[in-house]
């Protein structure tokens, strides 16, 4: 259970709130990738999820970082990788794909969740990062679909 924060508004809480359950949400689709790059059994596939996993890992702490700036306003306080050949994806193509599928959904449902984020911070634009921050996330979101489609593309086409 989140811990509510100390003289919030409902929105701050609402917020706080939500921030703190993405990031429940945002280590279970790192453990999601690195089971998938792990059982995919293909050096192709297994590096591009880890450069989403990369960005995984800093949206993880880019949320910690949202909720503890958050906290700290409302309680006023102060605080070279190997490139593999591109010779295929594998002994399983087919595995690969579902993979792919299974984490595209994933993505594409992180993507509604932050634009939905994005609207909710509105009213702070002009004072905070915060949706600034957010709309990053969102194009890091879009640029691991694209990866995951270029996956997909090319392991449908060694089946």
């Amino acid at each position: 259970m989140t811990q509510a924060l100390i003289g919030a508004s409902v929105w701050e809480d609402d917020l706080y709130r939500h921030l703190s359950t993405h990031l429940a949400a945002e280590i279970d689709l790192l453990t999601a990738y690195k089971n998938a790059a792990d059982e995919s059994k293909s050096a192709a596939f297994s590096y591009l999820a880890n450069l989403i996993i990369e960005d995984e890992r800093r949206h993880h702490r880019v949320f910690e970082e949202l909720a503890n700036a958050l906290r700290s306003d409302v309680e006023m306080r102060p605080i070279e990788p190997a490139v593999p050949d591109m010779a295929g994806f594998g002994d399983m193509p087919q595995k690969v794909v579902e993979l792919t599928d299974q984490l595209l959904a994933r993505e594409e449902e992180d993507a509604a969740e932050l634009r939905m984020l994005a609207r909710q911070l509105r009213d702070v634009r002009d004072t905070t990062l915060w949706q600034l921050l957010v709309k990053i996330m969102e194009l890091d979101t879009e640029k691991h679909a694209e990866i995951l489609r270029f996956v997909r593309k090319h392991a449908r086409q060694t089946l």
